[in-house]
């Protein structure tokens, strides 16, 4: 009889902890290989933020920055989202922020060349689904703001379209709990943008809709 390596098996179900709060499910994570990501990665990237925060920001997966640092959002497009959530009236330092996957998923050119990210598959983040629910179980947040089609489519179902329903509050149930969600755009496609301004506002003003759902 053959037995699959835990990888194999697409979830991380059996990495994540039965009790024990953000801390104890940080430690878990961080020997995950509930799916082939961890292969190549540099580190498990978990979620940062404290347990009583009221916003959950749940984006795609780490970046080349986030992998190296072990640490969500610290690139350029955190550094943007950072700005657009003050300007916006939210306190950065009071929302827990996350990823739908914790692993960098990534191609290379060329060896030794620069590593370019690639979009995590359905199959990897359904795997990573269980921490998830676990950070949603912990911090019980008020409001989850969705960042980007990817995140969009782990919480919401792959139908989700972020173009749909960006800027509106949904009243959803994931992962068994009932959610309030306001999705957005991911700050990367800021970034990518060609009129960066505009879509910067655009980010603004959807987080905007955010604060005021906050109240």
């Amino acid at each position: 009889m053959i037995t699959k390596a835990p990888e194999d098996l697409y979830t991380a179900e059996p990495f994540v902890p039965d009790r024990g709060g953000l801390p104890a499910l940080r430690r878990a994570a961080a020997d995950c290989r509930g799916c082939p990501l961890h292969r190549d990665a540099t580190q498990t990237v978990f979620g940062e933020g404290v347990a009583s925060a009221r916003v959950m920001l749940v984006g795609e997966q780490p970046g080349d920055q986030e992998d190296r640092q072990g640490k969500p959002f610290v690139g350029p497009a955190g550094k943007l989202l950072d700005r657009a959530l003050a300007e916006a009236g939210i306190d950065p330092a009071e929302a827990y922020v996350t990823n739908a996957v914790k692993h960098f998923k990534f191609t290379r050119a060329e060896p030794r060349k620069r590593r370019i990210h690639k979009a995590p598959s359905l199959r990897e983040m359904t795997a990573c689904g269980p921490w998830l629910a676990a950070e949603l179980a912990v911090v019980e947040p008020e409001l989850i703001v969705v960042l980007g089609a990817t995140a969009g489519k782990a919480l919401l179902g792959s139908s989700f379209r972020v173009t749909e329903v960006r800027g509106t509050v949904l009243e959803k149930e994931i992962h068994g709990r009932a959610e309030r969600l306001v999705p957005t755009v991911h700050p990367s496609a800021v970034l990518r943008s060609d009129d960066r301004e505009a879509a910067y506002r655009g980010l603004v003003a959807d987080l905007g809709v955010a604060a005021r759902a906050l109240g």
